[in-house]
């Protein structure tokens, strides 16, 4: 619950083995650029304000979490007071789905009666079957949304091919406007978490606009 006189918050969490790209992918949703250097991360949270027509601003956390999960106290602790859940996996790496699917049931176990609104994203969805792509897409969805009745949507970094859509699932199961701007605007700023190495935290200082 928001302070008084604070805009109403609401918290996504992306989680994910390591390499997976999730940092990658709210790189590019923020501000539409890709890393080629792989850097880990331990725990970096983006703020950011959107202006809804409706209910005026509305503030929006994005939680990126290590794939090392170093902190596991902390990961529960995020998992039991967050209000949507993005779950990354590389189409090249069949171990990374198996993640998603131990985060999952974690989630569930955690958050016990109360609701889990899930989105399972698969990145490098631009690689082929000779690029070395062994997830289908057709596959995992029947699983995510046939079995687990959670959103599953395909996005890559590294082209920027549909990361605005993963964001705009997530922010669709917690029931905020879903017509995102492609160009996201002005941001508030970058809160990293508790580290002992960390990459440099991305710059922000504008906000978005929802319409």
């Amino acid at each position: 619950m928001s302070p008084s006189g604070s805009p109403p918050t609401v918290r996504l969490v992306v989680l994910g083995a390591a390499a997976v790209g999730k940092s990658a992918l709210i790189l590019r949703f923020l501000h539409d650029r890709f890393e080629h250097k792989y850097t880990r991360t331990v725990e970096e949270l983006h703020v950011l304000e959107y202006e809804t027509p409706s209910s005026g601003k509305m503030r929006v956390e994005i939680l990126d979490t290590s794939g090392s999960y170093s902190f596991p106290a902390m990961r529960e602790l995020c998992i039991r007071h967050s209000d949507a859940f993005g779950l990354v996996y590389a189409v090249d790496d069949p171990g990374s789905f198996e993640e998603v699917r131990r985060l999952r049931d974690e989630i569930l176990e955690l958050r016990g009666g109360k609701g889990a609104p899930i989105t399972v994203v698969g990145n490098k969805a631009d690689l082929t079957v000779a690029e070395g792509r062994e997830l289908l897409a057709g596959e995992v969805m029947a699983t995510v949304e046939g079995g687990w009745d959670a959103n599953f949507v395909e996005a890559s970094a590294r082209t920027g091919g549909n990361t605005v859509g993963v964001f705009r699932a997530l922010l669709q199961q917690v029931n905020l406007p879903h017509r995102l701007s492609p160009t996201v605007g002005r941001r508030r700023d970058t809160v990293p978490g508790p580290a002992i190495k960390k990459k440099p935290p991305l710059k922000k200082n504008n906000s978005c606009v929802l319409s």
